[in-house]
């Protein structure tokens, strides 16, 4: 992939593929194909192939989903798994019909079994049950996952995977029933030290743990696999996924001390255990991506801290 390369983003406006456009054109790489979900929906199989027969796309970052928390997950399963099995469905399918060189897809970190061990290999896919509360959604970015190593196998398609662990940044869903843990925290937190109310309340009993990745990590991720590996000189065998994280996790209970403090929050926390706590834990095994040359560079806290201070200048909700 050069810089002047046709490179299609889709799902621009999300938190991913967000990242993945700023990253683009901090490198240079400016010949870039965008559109919105009005202009283009990716559910519609005839508007994608009509999409890629015109504009020509060497190269797809496939970012775009419909993506929520656990609560939404749950909610809205049949929106989940439907929306998200099509959206990848024709655009992986327009990119092999259409002669795009190479593609990256964005699955979830859900699509390991609920009880692997840990930390979560990439081998360990399709090896146990899913998490019940998301497996709708999990079981749509399986699907994705398979579709790339199957155009592979059959068409010798550069189509490669990456599985991202819990991401958090610009442009990140603050709605406190379809957001993921840390933006809802954040803002239960800024919207309590506002209020001046002495408790908040966390949902579930703050025991599982969780990773989480700054989202401008994770968008140099995508860049250095798409510019480092190839998916057509490795074994048909061999998985061409990769987990990306920080390699580090931490407890609900101390990420919300960690926000509280951040916020400059002086009350107490008190945890609902009568919430679902969904994984007790999901940390990813970064060790494939690792030896390849590439590792996390925000910390955890430095990341919250930058969310924090953007959140104060100007409001995401």
């Amino acid at each position: 992939m050069n810089k002047e390369s046709k490179i299609y983003v889709a799902g621009h406006k999300g938190m991913v593929g967000s990242a993945i456009v700023r990253k683009l054109q901090t490198e240079g790489y400016n010949n870039l194909l965008l559109r919105t979900s009005n202009e283009l929906d990716l559910r519609n199989q005839q508007a994608v192939d009509t999409f890629f027969a015109t504009e020509k796309p060497e190269y797809v970052f496939l970012a775009a989903a419909k993506v929520g928390g656990i609560q939404a997950n749950n909610i809205y399963r049949a929106d989940f798994i439907y929306e998200n099995l099509m959206i990848e469905a024709n655009v992986i399918h327009a990119a092999y019909q259409h002669g795009v060189q190479k593609l990256l897809f964005l699955a979830s970190s859900c699509i390991y079994p609920k009880l692997a061990p840990q930390p979560l290999k990439e081998e360990t896919l399709l090896s146990g049950y899913l998490e019940p509360t998301n497996q709708p959604y999990a079981i749509a970015k399986i699907a994705g996952i398979e579709l790339c190593d199957a155009y592979r196998r059959q068409y010798g398609c550069d189509f490669i995977s990456a599985m991202p662990t819990n991401l958090y940044g610009p442009n990140d869903n603050y709605d406190l029933e379809k957001s993921h843990v840390l933006p809802a925290l954040l803002r239960k937190f800024m919207t309590a030290v506002e209020n001046g109310d002495e408790s908040v309340t966390v949902w579930g009993s703050g025991t599982p743990l969780r990773e989480f990745l700054h989202v401008d990590d994770m968008a140099a991720a995508c860049l250095f696999l798409m510019q480092k590996v190839s998916a057509t000189s490795m074994p048909t065998n061999e998985l061409a996924m990769w987990n990306v994280g920080l390699g580090s996790d931490i407890s609900i209970a101390d990420l919300a001390r960690l926000i509280g403090t951040i916020a400059g929050f002086k009350g107490s926390i008190h945890f609902d255990a009568t919430k679902p706590d969904g994984t007790p834990r999901k940390l990813m095994d970064v060790s494939r991506l690792k030896a390849l040359g590439w590792q996390a560079s925000i910390s955890l806290e430095e990341g919250i801290r930058r969310v924090h201070e953007d959140l104060m200048v100007k409001r995401a909700w």
